[in-house]
């Protein structure tokens, strides 16, 4: 590394962690007002119980925020270096827009692998943790759309779990097993049901009706196992949203819903999205570049930075956007992940262009 991309990364390193920690803070601050609204409502919710909710969700908000920290914190370092002319010297030294992309791509790789490690690592077991955190001290099971609880297909299997409890065991677990020709086979009516691990799910205190022609056969049993690919970690989507999710659970979850002829885009948007993600920093240094190339008399740099700040509050509501349009449109699925990011990219790309061309 040489002493021109030293400088330059500490630049934009210093001016990008401090735009992100101003708005770590900001969404902390929302946060914590948001939730103060269920304090001593909801059960045993009290406002430390709050407190740690609103910290266990601050990864995610990292993940969310690193593309537009990038994008302001590298306009504001590259605007400065502008208005004391340092771009001007060093482009007069021979630094040229392709060399400049480089340096960028180079300085910016630390924040594609940083976007990546909380995105995957991180920010989904900190999400999860966070909404067990907050079920437990509010008392509450994992809420579903239906009053008859969760449903979900697997295989020849349609199951109904009345309760998911934050420890992800389960509470009121009834199989309907059907046949290939979908004739209804057997219903077993389950008390309670936790992971065994390679054996299944070990539901207990099993009522099973079997279906025989004209007759049926009820019987009683101590416990029986279910095997199926719904482990306690694909059930654990329905506590984080799929943006919060890890590919690697992404990419399980839509294996399943592919397996059992279910709807799977939005999931498989939300896989898209994850993978590109990391990417859009890179992005976001791109379209920073030409604004360090305008004079002055262009609008200084607190002009510049509200610009910035409009840019990245535009980025995030168009990827919000265009995941809903591609769910409701059908879309495929790499073309609603990837939009928003190739638009501003050929915006820095035009942008670039205009000022080669001057």
């Amino acid at each position: 590394m040489n002493i021109l991309t030293r400088y330059l990364a500490r630049q934009i390193y210093v001016a990008t962690f401090g735009v992100l920690l101003a708005f770590l803070g900001l969404f902390a601050f929302f946060d914590l007002l948001n939730e103060l609204d269920n304090v001593g409502r909801d059960g045993g919710y009290e406002l430390y119980h709050a407190m740690i909710y609103v910290a266990l969700i601050l990864p995610g908000r990292v993940y969310e925020l690193i593309p537009i920290a990038v994008l302001i914190g590298s306009l504001y370092a590259l605007t400065n270096l502008a208005r004391n002319s340092e771009i001007t010297v060093m482009r007069a030294s021979g630094l040229s827009t392709a060399r400049a992309l480089a340096l960028l791509g180079s300085i910016g790789s630390v924040f594609v692998a940083l976007t990546f490690v909380f995105g995957e690592f991180i920010a989904p077991p900190a999400e999860r943790a966070a909404q067990q955190w907050r079920l437990i001290a509010t008392r509450s099971a994992v809420s579903q759309d239906l009053a008859s609880g969760l449903w979900v297909r697997d295989g020849k299997l349609f199951v109904n779990v009345g309760v998911l409890k934050p420890d992800r065991s389960l509470e009121h677990v009834r199989l309907y097993e059907f046949d290939d020709q979908y004739a209804l086979v057997s219903i077993s009516d389950a008390r309670q049901g936790a992971f065994a691990g390679a054996k299944g799910w070990r539901l207990t205190e099993v009522a099973r009706t079997r279906f025989l022609g004209d007759a049926t056969e009820v019987e009683a049993l101590d416990e029986i196992y279910w095997q199926s690919e719904l482990t306690p970690e694909v059930l654990s989507v329905l506590m984080v949203v799929p943006e919060r999710m890890s590919v690697r659970t992404l990419y399980k979850y839509v294996s399943h819903l592919r397996d059992n002829g279910q709807k799977s885009e939005r999931y498989e948007i939300a896989l898209w999205k994850k993978l590109a993600y990391p990417l859009a920093a890179l992005v976001m240094l791109a379209l920073a570049l030409p604004f360090a190339y305008t004079h002055d008399r262009m609008g200084g740099v607190s002009l510049k930075v509200f610009l910035g700040v409009m840019l990245g509050v535009a980025f995030h509501l168009l990827n919000g956007l265009f995941s809903n349009l591609g769910v409701i449109n059908a879309w495929p699925p790499v073309v609603a992940a990837l939009t928003p990011s190739l638009l501003f990219l050929c915006a820095a790309g035009t942008m670039l262009w205009w000022f080669e061309r001057r």
